[in-house]
């Protein structure tokens, strides 16, 4: 019985340690983004500009397909060769998208979703344009409660609607190859597993758009 008591404190000593020298979670071990690989041929008869965009898209673990799309189709909307994908979600000290100029000052911040009242001031002081891009089902409380704050300061604020978004996400491949024609407040998406057309709502008007260059 001694023995068989010994051999089982042995083994328990084992466990221990084993458990002890076992790797502990790291942030490094966290979810990684999904990649997505998209060439765009983009056409904006608005802009008369015509382009093909190879995009590489991370999108994090928390953030929804849906949301993603609408970073592409701003990214579609605002195209320029300074445009940038940011670090995304993961980064609150930073917009889902941003444009500097050659020089290197930020010159448009770009928001997805429904950005609070103190986010917004803080957007509109290190850029002189700012774009919000809302898309959540909770759209129209967040306006209601922001529309008299934000009158007076100089951005722009869009709406689209949750069911356009919805059907854009369905579109959506790992790799995927897809045409964006965007005409007035709308755009037209042909992709290969279907087509949609998602349109947006002004509702409000910021400076003219003179970073566009």
């Amino acid at each position: 019985m001694r023995q068989y008591l010994e051999s089982l404190s042995e083994i328990k000593k084992r466990l221990t340690n084993l458990f002890d020298n076992y790797p502990r979670p790291t942030a490094s071990m966290a979810l990684k983004p999904t990649i997505y690989k998209m060439t765009i041929d983009l056409s904006d008869l608005e802009r008369s500009q015509y382009q093909t965009l190879n995009l590489t898209v991370a999108q994090h673990p928390s953030e929804s397909v849906e949301r993603m799309m609408v970073r592409v189709l701003a990214y579609c909307i605002d195209a320029h060769e300074q445009l940038e994908f940011t670090r995304g979600v993961s980064a609150t000290d930073e917009p889902d998208l941003w444009q500097h100029t050659l020089d290197g000052q930020l010159c448009l911040w770009v928001e997805i979703g429904e950005p609070s009242f103190d986010r917004i001031k803080k957007s509109v002081r290190a850029s002189k344009n700012v774009k919000i891009y809302s898309l959540n089902t909770k759209s129209d409380v967040w306006w209601g409660q922001l529309e008299k704050k934000l009158m007076n300061l100089h951005l722009w604020v869009y709406r689209l609607q949750w069911t356009d978004v919805q059907a854009l996400a369905a579109l959506v491949q790992r790799t995927m190859n897809f045409s964006i024609t965007i005409t007035g407040n709308s755009a037209y998406i042909a992709a290969e597993l279907g087509q949609t057309e998602i349109g947006w709502e002004v509702l409000k008007r910021g400076p003219a758009e003179l970073y566009k260059g």
